[in-house]
């Protein structure tokens, strides 16, 4: 299921294309927003316990490892 996402803050990521291709670097600015499949899971970070997703979105390609605190759910 595809839910349509809102980012929180402005950050980079590695977007991945295609497992055969190199990731390629990309500026999320505040305010946009994608549509996604999420796989949530929990990392262990400094502070604990930290909450984050890997977004599969609509045209293919990938985000791992985005923390739910940066995106809120539009839909």
């Amino acid at each position: 299921m595809y839910h349509t996402l809102e980012f929180a803050i402005e950050f980079m990521v590695d977007l991945e294309v295609a497992r055969n291709q190199p990731l390629e670097r990309m500026l999320i600015r505040r305010g946009t927003r994608a549509r996604a499949q999420l796989k949530p899971y929990v990392l262990e970070g400094e502070d604990g316990p930290v909450e984050v997703a890997d977004l599969f979105l609509e045209d293919g390609t990938s985000i791992r490892g985005v923390r739910f605190e940066w995106f809120s759910f539009v839909d």
